[in-house]
């Protein structure tokens, strides 16, 4: 199985012209994961082989030193760019395939000396002994520069007030039209006005943190990065983190070097404002991931998927066998199972906070931030709360037993794409887990407590199962999620597939020590120590 990355844009391959600076870079920008080209281990069978690919020799940048990440010692960033020269939809997928057939995605690590931007960042380096967790270095404000990094003559740095509708949907209009697409024009994401407002404008967001590069002479934009601040915990440590996201620089100015300069600028912004530390992810192995955790995919739409080419016919099955085999109920079985009130959010937050405090590496919300990643807009100002909305990008659901107690919720949003070559389809419609959370979970203090597994991993059936049957009903085509939270119970089960990606999580500036990521060495489930892992990334 290959999958698309999530938050990582990797060049053409991870062969490189070493000698090549991060700073030499093709521009380029971040993505995320939509779908995996074949949504079930069987489906691999019978897959047509790839063609051998004649490439222009020209000179790359190693992957690992093009990650959207820090270029000055204090921030980092959770995406990557790419400019791969893709020929067609299949070349995309195969090309920006986050690992192939990875057994131990941690051993794909090169040697340190080939790192040559990361072996100069305050992050752990390969085989670098952990003898306590904490910061690498320390700085102070008075040591980040009050000015603007200097641009070309012919740009100017803005920055984008995302309460003004005009510039959200000059940033929409850059993100549709230049953000990861193959040579062709034949795929591209699909980031909605509303997907990137929820993205973006947190309750707590840093309006500074948002940044944009126009031309001087027509005030076009022709970049952006986004940044929004987050609080983690580690075990027992608190850090307080920066999210970087939604690089992007127009098309025809990936020779301009860019990327390093806005990379630079937003991190300078964000120590400013006195962070150090951060959590991003990437699809490549860098120095060196504090936790991986895997994809599953779950096909809800078998026909749709397979007439787009990302699932293949299996060998010895047809596809009334396809269908049968991902064919969801009706309805729902859960009692209780509601879409999400506002005002559910007291108990949502008490159930959510206890059941995330049981995890190794873990968000600490705010409640009003809980709010909006659950609940964004709905229900506000007389908005209406409902579950069919076509514009809606997330939802959440809650269990209320009859005395009014929510003893569980779960939730999943919506990312879209846009196939334009596809005589049948325009659009695919993906869901991905969010947050959720079960009072089951909370009746003893050890995950590894025998009796709490088994009732915790029938109820997240249940609950799951529910999840399908309601984001089918919702039209979404797959459902995809990771290895992480108490996910392993409960995948292979529901008939997600195994993707051969993986989703590398890295702490910069900041040594620990290693998390369990769900899957064992061979990929498989980890059900008996699931995972350490509790911090979903858009």
């Amino acid at each position: 199985m290959s999958d698309i990355p999530v938050q990582l844009a990797e060049l053409e391959d991870s062969d490189v012209a070493s000698e090549v600076e991060v700073d030499n870079e093709d521009e380029s920008q971040l993505d995320h994961v939509i779908l995996e080209n074949s949504t079930n281990p069987e489906e691999t069978q019978g897959k047509p082989k790839k063609k051998k690919k004649h490439h222009k020799k020209k000179k790359k940048v190693a992957a690992e030193e093009v990650v959207a990440g820090p270029v000055s010692s204090s921030s980092v960033s959770n995406g990557s760019p790419s400019s791969a020269k893709l020929n067609s939809f299949r070349d995309l997928l195969e090309k920006l395939a986050l690992a192939d057939s990875l057994s131990d995605p941690v051993d794909k690590r090169k040697s340190m000396d080939q790192y040559r931007f990361w072996k100069t960042q305050p992050v752990v380096k390969f085989d670098q002994p952990i003898d306590d967790e904490g910061p690498i270095e320390t700085k102070t404000t008075d040591q980040i520069p009050d000015s603007p990094y200097p641009l070309l003559e012919e740009f100017e740095w803005e920055t984008m007030d995302l309460t003004n509708p005009e510039i959200s949907n000059e940033i929409f209009d850059l993100l549709c039209n230049n953000y990861v697409e193959d040579a062709d024009s034949t795929f591209r994401f699909k980031y909605a006005p509303e997907f990137l407002d929820w993205a973006m404008r947190i309750p707590n967001y840093q309006p500074e943190w948002h940044v944009g590069v126009r031309v001087v002479a027509t005030k076009k934009l022709v970049a952006y990065i986004s940044g929004i601040p987050v609080n983690l915990r580690l075990r027992n440590n608190k850090i307080a983190g920066a999210e970087i996201n939604f690089l992007c620089v127009h098309k025809k100015l990936r020779a301009k070097r860019l990327t390093p300069l806005m990379i630079k600028e937003v991190t300078r912004r964000i120590n400013k404002s006195g962070i150090w530390q951060a959590l991003y992810t990437a699809g490549v192995v860098l120095p060196k991931p504090v936790s991986t955790c895997r994809y599953y995919h779950r096909s809800l739409n078998w026909p749709k998927l397979h007439d787009i080419g990302f699932s293949p016919l299996p060998a010895g099955m047809t596809k009334a066998k396809m269908i049968a085999r991902y064919k969801l109920p009706e309805t729902t079985a859960t009692l209780g199972l509601r879409l999400m009130q506002r005002d559910d959010i007291d108990q949502v937050y008490d159930l959510l906070s206890a059941y995330l405090a049981k995890f190794e590496l873990a968000q600490e919300f705010e409640k009003g931030e809980l709010l909006h990643w659950l609940m964004y807009t709905y229900g506000l100002d007389g908005k209406l709360n409902q579950e069919m909305d076509p514009d809606r990008i997330v939802w959440a659901y809650v269990v209320e037993d009859s005395n009014g107690l929510i003893t569980d919720f779960m939730s999943f949003y919506r990312l879209q794409s846009t196939v334009i070559s596809n005589d049948k389809h325009e659009t695919l419609n993906a869901a991905y887990q969010f947050y959720y959370a079960s009072s089951i979970a909370l009746e003893t203090q050890s995950r590894a407590d025998s009796v709490n597994i088994v009732k915790l991993k029938a109820r997240l059936m249940d609950l799951f199962n529910d999840a399908l049957i309601l984001a089918k009903r919702l039209d979404f085509d797959v459902f995809n999620a990771l290895t992480l939270l108490d996910n392993p119970l409960f995948l292979e089960e529901l008939k997600f597939g195994g993707g051969d990606g993986y989703l590398h999580y890295y702490l910069f500036n900041y040594k620990a020590f290693p998390i369990n990521g769900g899957y064992l060495k061979d990929g498989q489930l980890d059900q008996k120590n699931r995972s350490g892992v509790a911090v979903v990334m858009l």
